[in-house]
């Protein structure tokens, strides 16, 4: 994959382990996005620099379009033309039950997981598709196994704005797909990342399966194959990745 690949919410987990794979297996520059962790992105970019890759780490919130806005200009100016994207920025939202669940948590969460996967896809077709000039690209959404399992008690409305990005993915997939872009999304099971809440992945590690939580490294490997030309008659699909739970 020639050109420069934004990977949002790059800074760890499942984003920071994509950009790294994706810079060293496609040879792509790498705009590494964090809204907080700087010295985090640093390090991811730092890593793509001693294999030989080119990365940059850039500041803002995907909640916030302007920020969206500001990421793809700095990316585009800072790396060259911008040939992919994953769509991986998100938040957990309020956890517990629905009957309790703060307004205000739940608006940041579609924000973060819903809107904000738009505004960046929007800033991509803008600039990837042959319809706007462009030469063609792929989006990978990261989605989650919630969607399916529903999060009773605990994640409900984190599942409700994953089944979002879901549906975004096929849709979008088959929007664009004689534009030269692929849309796919990638569904991951329980992985052992940051995101998860104290306990949760030994409690539930066990039930998988596999008889395991998942890594982050298992995933970005079917980010990656999606943004390859090994996957080119894939789109407006979904990979899950999560042993079967």
């Amino acid at each position: 994959m020639a050109g420069t690949l934004i990977v949002t919410g790059g800074s760890r987990g499942i984003g920071a382990a994509s950009a790294i794979l994706a810079a060293k297996r496609l040879g792509c520059a790498v705009a590494v996005n964090y809204r907080k962790e700087k010295a985090a992105a640093d390090k991811v970019v730092a890593a793509i620099k001693a294999a030989g890759g080119k990365a940059v780490a850039i500041q803002g919130d995907t909640a916030v379009e302007a920020d969206i806005v500001r990421l793809f200009a700095e990316a585009e100016k800072q790396l060259g033309p911008i040939a992919g994207l994953v769509n991986n920025a998100g938040i957990l939202g309020p956890i517990g039950r629905v009957d309790a669940a703060p307004v205000k948590e739940m608006e940041r969460l579609w924000a973060v997981n819903i809107t904000g996967y738009f505004v960046a896809a929007r800033e991509a077709i803008k600039r990837m598709s042959t319809r706007h000039g462009g030469k063609g690209g792929a989006i990978v959404n990261i989605t989650s196994a919630a969607v399916r399992l529903g999060g009773p008690g605990e994640l409900v409305a984190y599942a409700a704005s994953k089944g979002a990005t879901h549906s975004f993915t096929i849709g979008l997939g088959k929007e664009v797909a004689q534009e030269g872009i692929r849309v796919n999304g990638v569904e991951p099971g329980l992985i052992d990342t940051e995101i998860q809440t104290p306990g949760r992945i030994e409690k539930f590690g066990p039930t998988v399966p596999i008889g395991r939580a998942g890594t982050a490294d298992e995933v970005a490997e079917a980010v990656v194959w999606l943004l390859s030309d090994a996957s080119s008659y894939c789109t407006a699909s979904i990979v899950t990745v999560s042993a079967g739970r």
